[in-house]
């Protein structure tokens, strides 16, 4: 087994947590896979796989070489391509906001492996700053402005959101007309990923963005549990208004200061110089694109 059929093998195990799964996706005995594996591991003078009678998983060592391996097979795969001038394919990593991709991406998802079978699609979900690089991802998906400048950001629109709070809060503290009324009010408080502080509201004031920190009794640092919070009484909460559309509708929730409103929020699709060639990543990003042009942001 040459080197780079080593790496594939050895991303394919680390996948599966399974030698022998691992060498059934490659057609091989499972005494040649674990042979590779020793092989590499003697080459690199590291273990790479804690092993058990039940489970193989990458060492600290293993994980961030795992990682590695996939960026360097990723642009092996999308040199091939662009020489073969293929039909595009291959695993792509997208990074996104959970509810974000299941309530425009997901949606639209068929259509897009439809036209291009040979694409399978990982989503990985969260609010925190993710190394595209060093994780293997191939794209991220944000809201907000990008602080890494090494990045390529393609611009996919902009989020309005609004400030909103559930009745039984309103009840308990009135219902602010202006800010001027927001004293004795609480927030939910949403910690950054970038500087771990809590973020302020804002609001659109006769044409100037003012900045309010209120009080607090309950934070967290993902957007479903502030969310959660704030249907549960613990304050006003600013969030893309797509997040509450059903709340709303439903009265879990009531917008309020609605001739204030935050500033919109732009959404970017984030990638890196290594992968812009990808034809797998060109194809997806035209795809979400389209998909947010059609949305009702």
């Amino acid at each position: 087994m040459d080197y780079l059929d080593s790496l594939r093998l050895f991303v394919r195990v680390v996948e599966r947590g399974s030698f022998t799964a691992a060498a059934a996706d490659h057609g091989i005995p499972r005494s040649t896979a674990t042979e590779a594996i020793r092989h590499l591991e003697t080459r690199l003078g590291v273990r790479l796989l804690d092993r058990t009678t039940r489970h193989v998983a990458a060492t600290p060592d293993g994980e961030h070489y795992y990682q590695r391996c996939l960026a360097i097979l990723a642009d092996l795969d999308d040199a091939e391509a662009m020489l073969r001038d293929s039909e595009p394919h291959g695993l792509l990593r997208v990074d996104a906001p959970g509810l974000l991709t299941r309530t425009f991406i997901l949606p639209a998802l068929p259509s897009f492996l439809e036209r291009h079978p040979r694409i399978e699609v990982q989503f990985g979900q969260s609010d925190r700053l993710v190394d595209l690089v060093r994780e293997g991802v191939d794209c991220a998906i944000r809201v907000g402005d990008p602080v890494d400048s090494s990045l390529v950001m393609r611009r996919l629109g902009t989020i309005k959101e609004v400030t909103v709070a559930s009745p039984d809060y309103l009840a308990r503290h009135g219902v602010p007309k202006s800010i001027v009324e927001l004293d004795g009010h609480q927030m939910v408080g949403f910690l950054s990923s970038r500087t771990g502080e809590v973020l302020p509201l804002e609001f659109n004031v006769a044409g100037t963005l003012r900045e309010v920190r209120l009080p607090m009794r309950a934070s967290a640092n993902h957007s479903d549990t502030t969310a959660d919070l704030a249907r549960r009484g613990f304050g006003l909460i600013q969030a893309p208004r797509y997040r509450f559309a059903n709340d709303l509708a439903e009265g879990r929730l009531v917008e309020v200061l609605a001739d204030c409103p935050p500033s919109p929020m732009p959404l970017s699709a984030l990638y890196s110089r290594a992968r812009q060639s990808a034809p797998r990543l060109r194809v997806f990003l035209d795809f979400v694109a389209e998909v947010f042009r059609a949305a009702d942001l």
